[in-house]
């Protein structure tokens, strides 16, 4: 009896053992979650860059005047940031990994600071771009290291949720960038545009370094994993020539042998890509994970949805301020309904993620966003006012709203996605397609009658990412591990 007792006292007290390989400590301290008051900075430096990437939309027409610079190259303005930051996203995911994600968010803010006060400061066209460069390169980091500290604040079984607040922030820039924009442009100049920028980036260095807990000490092996150089350089500058080619386009035309050559360049880079990483066991990115049906569905169904929005964020204010004469300040409030759709609709989108799944969510995005640019098209070919195109701005943004939280979700949920090269690779996609849709509207031409090109080609990718959204199997859900009972051990 006594010994039943002593075997019941101990039990009492007793705790679950740990799984292979991890001790209780260990456990103990990867369950410990950031303070909440850390999405603050993290969703501030969403809202930052993407206003920086977005800030020049609006007042792109005052800003080729002042610089005597053609739309040709003038669109090399609202390039430079998405191609260059597009480009880096894959080793810049890898570096979260690999110095700590708080650390990086700092490093890129503050760089981030740098380019937009040297953009306010730019003399001519030339070093505008340069600057703008600059923005991109320092804000590439900051994607990747934000979806995975969202995620590690809220909690893995919270991913859908965590990462709608991730698309609220981006549809708030989104909407804060044209509309401040066009009113500062208008009352002080389009040089306020990039100052504006400057408070914000040093809030979040600050709001970083307070609020965001240092790595502990446990995340120092995880950290001493080498680059894979040769997969880093050929995937990147593979990236890197193709978005060099693709922002070539408007000024050189696409027979120029200067766009072929650096087409064909990418081509290359990524073919060796291929071949180098190619079963190799420290691989930068495993080429089978990137087939994997669920990344390549949330990849293709990003990249509509990004070539939709930027090139709409560029068309539609150019149409209202050359077709509608309409003023600056006015165009940007005006365009302010599109991202006020996707932000207000972010937590929406979220929540139908997790109760409905993501492809139900995805495909329901997929064909408002298809509907939305249906609308636009018809606007531009019928040359209509401002309040039908408001009406098509909030069903693109609606649509936009549904496809980006379940494409996220869907891709951090990938064996691809579960690394930071890999949600970098899926970002370089994003703003990639961002690139292509903005070189778009230069190359057809900003007349109502080529923007019904543009809009119907956004049209024609939404409905081919519909389609293929249907490809493969719906992953199966893993069941939560159920601890075993502790048994008392019978001696002899």
């Amino acid at each position: 009896m006594k010994n039943v007792r002593a075997w019941r006292r101990g039990t009492a007290t007793r705790e679950p053992a740990a799984p292979p390989g991890k001790t209780g400590t260990a456990e103990a301290g990867s369950a410990r979650r950031p303070s909440r008051w850390g999405l603050l900075p993290v969703l501030t430096a969403t809202v930052t860059t993407t206003m920086a990437n977005t800030v020049v939309n609006v007042p792109m027409t005052s800003i080729l005047a002042d610089l005597d610079a053609p739309l040709s190259r003038g669109v090399l303005v609202a390039t430079a940031f998405p191609v260059t930051l597009a480009a880096l996203m894959p080793v810049s995911g890898w570096l979260g990994d690999r110095f700590g994600h708080r650390r990086v968010l700092c490093w890129a803010m503050t760089g981030v600071l740098v380019g937009s006060a040297g953009a306010a400061l730019a003399p001519s066209l030339p070093v505008l771009v340069a600057f703008r460069m600059l923005q991109g390169l320092a804000a590439a980091p900051v994607l990747p290291v934000v979806m995975v500290l969202v995620v590690q604040v809220l909690g893995e079984e919270r991913r859908g949720r965590a990462l709608s607040l991730w698309a609220a922030a981006n549809g708030a820039g989104q909407a804060l960038g044209p509309t401040t924009g066009g009113l500062l442009a208008e009352f002080l100049g389009w040089r306020a545009v990039f100052w504006q920028i400057v408070p914000l980036s040093a809030l979040v260095v600050l709001g970083g370094r307070l609020l965001l807990p240092r790595p502990p000490p446990a995340a120092g092996q995880r950290a001493r994993t080498r680059l894979d150089w040769r997969g880093a350089l050929t995937v990147t500058g593979g990236a890197a020539l193709l978005l060099a080619a693709t922002s070539a386009v408007p000024s050189q035309g696409v027979g120029s042998p200067a766009v072929w050559g650096l087409a064909g360049g990418g081509v290359l880079c990524l073919a060796a890509f291929l071949w180098v990483e190619r079963g190799r066991p420290g691989a930068f990115l495993r080429p089978r994970h990137l087939v994997e049906v669920r990344y390549l569905r949330s990849s293709f169904a990003a990249a509509a949805q990004m070539y939709a929005l930027g090139a709409t964020l560029l068309a539609a204010p150019v149409y209202l301020v050359e077709t509608q004469g309409m003023a600056e300040g006015t165009t940007g409030l005006v365009v302010l309904a599109l991202p006020l759709a996707m932000a207000s609709l972010a937590p929406v989108a979220g929540r139908a993620t997790e109760r409905f799944g993501g492809r139900a969510a995805m495909r329901g995005g997929l064909l408002t966003l298809l509907a939305g640019l249906g609308a636009l098209a018809a606007v531009a070919g019928w040359r209509g006012a401002a309040p039908p195109l408001v009406a098509a701005l909030l069903a693109l943004g609606a649509g936009v709203a549904f496809v980006q939280t379940p494409a996220a979700t869907g891709a951090s949920r990938s064996r691809a996605g579960r690394t930071g090269a890999g949600l970098g690779l899926f970002n370089l996609v994003r703003f990639g397609a961002t690139a292509l849709g903005t070189a778009s509207v230069a190359l057809l031409g900003t007349e109502p009658e080529r923007l019904v090109w543009v809009f119907g080609t956004g049209a024609v990718l939404a409905a081919a990412a519909f389609v293929f959204s249907f490809a493969g199997r719906d992953p199966q859900p893993v069941a939560a591990a159920v601890p075993e009972p502790h048994l008392p051990v019978r001696t002899r």
